[in-house]
């Protein structure tokens, strides 16, 4: 009876330690990252990029990029343990052994690391590894411990999901995927220290040197202000350039406009609420702009492909 009972608890058991590795991955991360992948492969063409590209692209992409995230719970979990936010993550609740993790961590990150370059090419291969370089050990393990411009410096290696999209498509690199990431760069000191301001004693707890921990609030609100309108600038350089048209043009400016009035919610300063929804707009906003693009290629591909 007693091996009975053992036996039928194994596939829960299995089942909870499933969903604590899936939740090391932090897929919302890995989706928004995987929607700027398939934008840049979709504008590297000027007709519809190839199958194999896409769905490998994004596989591999996709796996190396939960590996860097379950690599970031590793590196983190003391951390994480002292801060509200993060203290349920796997590892700092110690519902994972960290052996697990790592495994789960290097496993993912070979194996999507290793498909690229079998499937798509060796230079996104190559790109792909450098980011998650950047992304695991300069920032999670260096700069984020080391100075307050840390999201602005490790932004590099989060902002390269569309380059790495139309790398996996043309195998070479031009201006227009290194365009497309400096709207994300400069998008991400504003998103991320509005997190930052909500959750400043979460990283003043942990000993994070966060900016409205090293600098106060002010001077972040100011901060997050002025790199507002410089997403507003890059994000309108598509347009200058001619990647895309008024379909863009159109959405971009309505949905500037309601980024800048988060912005100057947040640097107004007498809403405490407002960091955190600003927060959250701005990754709509992200997905906006990147969902426009591709509307934007598609609606003024339409009439070529059938005329």
């Amino acid at each position: 009876m007693r091996y009975a009972t053992l036996d039928s608890t194994l596939p829960a058991v299995r089942w909870g330690v499933l969903k604590e590795l899936v939740l090391l991955c932090k897929l919302n991360v890995v989706v928004v990252m995987l929607v700027c992948t398939a934008v840049g492969m979709a504008l590297s063409t000027p007709g519809v990029p190839p199958l194999k590209a896409v769905i490998y692209g994004l596989l591999g992409v996709g796996l190396a990029s939960s590996g860097a995230a379950a690599f970031n719970h590793i590196i983190d979990r003391h951390l994480d343990a002292v801060m509200t936010r993060t203290s349920r993550r796997p590892l700092a609740a110690h519902r994972l052994p960290v052996w697990v993790a790592v495994l789960w961590a290097v496993g993912l990150s070979v194996a999507g690391i290793g498909l690229l370059a079998w499937q798509v090419n060796t230079l996104v291969a190559a790109l792909t590894l450098a980011s998650l370089v950047g992304y695991a050990v300069l920032y999670t393990a260096y700069l984020k411990r080391a100075t307050p411009q840390n999201i602005v410096i490790g932004g590099v290696a989060g902002a390269s999901p569309p380059l790495l999209g139309w790398v996996a498509v043309t195998g070479s690199v031009s201006a227009e995927p290194l365009l497309l990431m400096l709207i994300i760069f400069v998008w991400t000191p504003p998103h991320f220290w509005s997190l930052a301001i909500h959750k400043r004693d979460d990283y003043a707890r942990a000993g994070i040197p966060m900016l409205p921990v090293t600098h106060g609030v002010v001077f972040t609100q100011l901060q997050i202000w002025l790199y507002s309108w410089l997403t507003v600038a890059a994000s309108l350089l598509p347009v200058v350039v001619g990647m895309s048209g008024w379909v863009y043009l159109v959405i971009a400016v309505a949905l500037n406009a309601r980024f800048i009035y988060w912005s100057w919610r947040v640097w107004k300063g007498d809403d405490q609420e407002a960091p955190l929804l600003a927060f959250w707009f701005s990754i709509r906003y992200l997905l906006g702009l990147f969902g426009a693009l591709l509307l934007d290629h598609y609606t003024f591909l339409l009439p070529s492909a059938l005329g």
